[in-house]
């Protein structure tokens, strides 16, 4: 068994243009990219994937994590400031895989109707491991089809699908498994009209029920974790 999590790290320049309430906790940007990286350093699944990973942060966990292996995707799309404060050196923007062990990427790419959002796949082992951000809104059923056509026979996805685990189910397809919740869990993304919009989703392999540790308000997510098991 191999264990995965997932973790939207809320860009900045996305948490100060959407008003969230991150900033005002951690409104020096350099302490919040510090904690995020000790927090992920703490962490001890085998892959990790990560959704808004700005350049700045980027950098930080390649300082601070020299032991993992690193794959990273760019989005086209850079993130622009609405309020002309631009608190970060590098505002790009990535998708991240990071791995307690040798990986080999495979594709990286970003929906054709999103540049701002995509998928990331290496293989981990016999494992296909894709990491992923889908749209909020209509467009995530072609983005969720192009992600069953990326799949192979073994695959984990993991992401922030900004949506249910139905819509999810229905969108990809037979083969396709979703992991579920405890009955008493918190919510993925926390607020009103939110939940549990980041998964773990499976081909070929089962995955345990998925558990949700708190972020401690170091991003709008909170971090999803399960045991992915080969069925053979």
């Amino acid at each position: 068994m191999i264990t995965v999590a997932t973790w939207n790290l809320l860009h900045r320049v996305h948490a100060e243009n959407w008003d969230e309430d991150v900033p005002r906790r951690w409104p020096d940007e350099d302490e919040r990219i510090a904690a995020i990286t000790a927090r992920l350093a703490a962490r001890t699944e085998t892959v990790i994937a990560l959704q808004e990973v700005s350049g700045d942060q980027l950098a930080s966990l390649r300082e601070g994590l020299p032991g993992r292996t690193f794959l990273s995707f760019r989005y086209p799309r850079v993130p622009t400031p609405r309020t002309g404060r631009d608190p970060l050196r590098d505002r790009g923007e990535h998708l991240v895989l990071l791995v307690d062990g040798p990986a080999t990427a495979v594709t990286e790419e970003s929906f054709a109707d999103d540049r701002g959002k995509g998928a990331l796949a290496a293989t981990v082992g016999d494992l296909l491991v894709i990491a992923t951000h889908v749209s909020g809104d209509r467009r995530r059923t072609g983005q969720l089809a192009r992600l069953a056509e990326l799949a192979g026979p073994e695959t984990v996805l993991l992401g922030d699908f900004n949506t249910t685990r139905g819509t999810i189910t229905a969108c990809l397809g037979d083969g396709f498994t979703v992991a579920g919740f405890p009955a008493d869990s918190p919510p993925t993304r926390p607020g009103p009209g939110r939940g549990f919009i980041d998964h773990v989703v499976t081909r070929g392999v089962t995955a345990g029920t998925a558990t949700v540790a708190d972020s401690g308000g170091l991003s709008d997510h909170n971090i999803v974790h399960a045991g992915i098991t080969p069925r053979r």
